[in-house]
């Protein structure tokens, strides 16, 4: 019942990530009321979602480019290497230090899915980055996305816009760029004993899946009605992880 309950959340999640966004607040809570504490879900999670991420990034990826003056290849390898950083990070953090870290990680997360969703214009850049601000900017978010991961979406798109990057290539390249950093998170992961193998292998298949159908149905769903409830879950998710934790 565990491994069902998994995957009709996590085809949820993965039909969410196509049209909107913001997939890991469903699938973070589930497998921390499956019996993962904290950190075993951020890891598990993770690790199940990977594929996913390989598959739409390589969909889009004659759309992927360079940006800020900085070539992919070179964003490529800042990402691989801050997404390592960000997984080492996350394992040498006691497992009760990122349970008190988590509401503050999904507080974040949902502030930056609201901006990109309702306050974020397509025209809101400023071309101004150049090549050390874009490559640290990209740095800095794949280590936070190697140690959660909630919400780099946004801000990778946010980063590379600001770099010069149009609205569609950002967030082609963005989703190349999201599976190359957790590419290095999950090598690391794969060694955890964090990493709950039966309940990744239930949570891959419904994203999967659920990331299919999510992409046919796109342009059928009502995404600004979606957004909000993305919204919504993470609002609830926040407030339900402050009570746990205080």
């Amino acid at each position: 019942m565990t491994a069902f309950l998994l995957f009709l959340v996590a085809a949820w999640a993965g039909a969410q990530n196509a049209l909107a966004g913001g997939g890991s607040f469903l699938i973070l809570p589930t497998l921390m009321f499956a019996g993962l504490d904290a950190r075993a879900a951020n890891i598990t999670s993770c690790v199940a979602l990977f594929p996913a991420q390989i598959a739409t990034g390589w969909t889009g990826r004659a759309l992927a480019s360079g940006a800020g003056g900085l070539s992919l290849r070179m964003l490529f390898a800042l990402s691989i290497f801050g997404g390592a950083v960000g997984a080492v990070i996350l394992l040498i953090t006691p497992a009760h230090l990122f349970a008190r870290l988590v509401p503050w990680l999904v507080l974040f997360a949902t502030a930056v899915f609201v901006w990109g969703s309702f306050f974020r214009k397509n025209g809101d850049s400023a071309k101004n980055v150049g090549p050390f601000g874009a490559g640290l900017a990209q740095l800095l978010i794949s280590i936070y996305g190697g140690y959660f991961g909630g919400g780099i979406g946004f801000l990778m798109v946010a980063a590379l816009t600001l770099a010069g990057a149009s609205a569609r290539v950002a967030s082609a390249t963005k989703n190349v760029l999201a599976g190359v950093m957790n590419a290095s998170a999950v090598m690391i992961f794969l060694f955890s004993p964090d990493l709950h193998w039966h309940e990744a292998a239930a949570t891959s298949l419904g994203a999967i899946i659920g990331g299919v159908l999510g992409a046919r149905a796109l342009h059928r769903i009502n995404e600004k009605l979606l957004r909000i409830l993305v919204a919504t879950i993470g609002a609830l998710l926040t407030i339900g992880l402050f009570y746990k934790a205080w």
